[in-house]
C-alpha cells in the first residue's frame, strides 16, 4: 500500500468552509503540475497530515517538495511511516503516523462543474483554458481544491487536551510558516512555548447572563442554574445557537426544566452527531 501513496509538502491550505454548511472544508492552492493535483483531479481523495516541528522530519519533508519528479521517484527513499486512516471508500490514501493531527478530504469536484476537469498524468507544461474561478482548474498553471474533512485524526494526548483544557505542556509544537522557500532553501520557524490570553467572550459570561438569554428563547422551555453554569465558556455570539438548540432537544423529549443532567446528554448528543461527519 505503501507506494499507493505519494507524498507533498504544502503551505498554501487553509480553512474554507466553517460554520453554515453541513460539512467542514479546506482549500489546497498548487500547480496543476503536481503529483498533488494530478493525483486529487483523477481520485478525487487526499489527507492533510500535520506534522510537529522537528528538523529531522522537515529534512524529509523538502525532500518531498522538488517539482517534477514521478511519485515512484519522490517515495523511492521516503522514511515517513504509514498507517490506515478511519474514513470510508476506495483510493483512500494512507496517513502518517506522526503526525499530531489528520484531516481527510474528498474534493467537492461539483462546485464549478470541477469534474470536468481532466489532466494528463505527468503533465508540466499547463493545461489550456477554459479555467474555473475557484475550484479545479484556475488557471494554465494553477489549481484550487475545495476539501471536503470526512474525518480528522487526533493523536489522543492533543484530543483530550482539547476536551479537558489545554496547557502549554499539551500543545503540539506547530511549526511556523511551514514551506517557506526561495531558490535555495526551505524555511520555517520554530515552535516556542505558546502564549495565552483569556477569550473576552469567555470573560464576559456569567450564569446571570446566561439565564437572562435562555429566558428569552422560549418561556416554555426553563434553564436551573447549574445548567446556564455549563454555557458560561459559550462564546456570546454564538450563546443564542446554541440555546436555540437545547431548547429544540427540550421540545423534542417532552423536557419543560433543562437541569445539569439534560444538558450532559445534549452535548454528548452533539458530540455523537459531530463524530458521525
Amino acid at each position: 500500500m505503501k507506494e499507493k501513496t505519494t507524498l507533498g509538502a504544502y503551505s498554501l491550505c487553509f480553512p474554507y468552509y466553517i460554520a453554515g454548511k453541513d460539512y467542514y472544508a479546506m482549500i489546497l492552492e498548487c500547480r496543476n503540475s503536481s503529483n498533488t493535483a494530478q493525483n486529487i483531479l483523477k481520485r478525487g481523495k487526499c489527507a492533510l497530515n500535520f506534522l510537529e516541528d522537528s528538523y529531522k522530519d522537515f529534512k524529509e519533508t523538502v525532500k518531498l517538495g522538488f517539482p517534477g519528479q514521478t511519485p515512484k521517484e519522490k517515495m523511492a527513499n521516503c522514511k515517513f511511516e504509514f498507517e490506515k486512516g478511519l474514513a470510508e471508500g476506495e483510493d483512500r490514501p494512507l496517513v502518517l503516523k506522526k503526525a499530531y493531527q489528520v484531516f481527510e478530504c474528498s474534493w467537492d469536484d461539483t462546485l464549478e462543474n470541477a469534474f470536468e476537469d481532466k489532466v494528463k498524468v505527468g503533465q508540466l507544461d499547463g493545461i489550456e483554458g477554459p479555467y474555473r474561478n475557484f475550484n479545479g482548474v484556475t488557471s494554465k498553471f494553477g489549481c484550487h481544491f475545495i476539501l471536503k474533512i470526512d474525518k480528522i485524526l487526533m493523536k489522543e494526548k492533543f484530543y483530550n487536551a482539547i476536551v479537558n483544557g489545554v496547557k502549554s505542556r499539551d500543545f503540539p509544537k506547530v511549526p511556523v510558516d511551514y514551506g517557506y522557500r526561495d531558490s535555495t532553501y526551505f524555511r520555517y520557524s520554530k515552535s516556542k512555548k505558546p502564549l495565552k490570553c483569556p477569550i473576552p467572550d469567555v470573560q464576559s459570561n456569567s450564569v446571570a447572563s446566561v439565564r437572562y438569554a435562555s429566558e428569552r428563547i422560549d418561556p416554555s422551555v426553563k434553564f436551573t442554574d447549574e445548567a446556564c453554569a455549563m454555557l458560561v465558556k459559550v462564546p456570546r455570539v454564538f450563546l443564542k445557537t446554541v440555546l436555540n438548540g437545547c431548547v429544540k432537544y427540550a421540545k423534542e423529549h417532552n423536557i419543560t426544566l433543562i437541569d445539569e443532567k439534560i444538558m450532559k446528554d445534549i452535548n454528548d448528543k452533539r458530540k455523537t452527531e459531530k463524530g458521525k461527519k
